[in-house]
């Protein structure tokens, strides 16, 4: 299964590697999109649970990194969340 890692760029401009076990990600995320800090939560959720879902049907069981990146991201954002306007941009895919 191709995993693939997505750069963030958060609300005050740093940035953050994310681990996704599955490209499925790519149909979640658009590179170059500003995207809301909800919207991108509720998004990266969605891709993220998709991906967890590939790993499973393909070995049995879910990826425990995928849930890690969830909360991570998560906890990343609730540092946000206090800020009206903050927006998550999504910087590139890669191998």
């Amino acid at each position: 299964m191709p995993e693939i890692r997505f750069r963030v760029r958060w609300p005050d401009g740093r940035t953050e590697d994310c681990y996704s076990p599955s490209t499925i990600i790519t149909e979640h995320l658009e590179v170059g999109t500003d995207y809301p800090l909800g919207q991108f939560l509720d998004k990266a959720r969605d891709g993220l649970n998709a991906a967890n879902e590939r790993v499973r049907a393909r070995f049995g069981m879910g990826c425990a990194q995928a849930i890690n990146q969830i909360i991570a991201i998560e906890q990343r954002a609730a540092t946000y969340s206090g800020t009206p306007g903050s927006t998550v941009r999504i910087e590139d895919f890669y191998q």
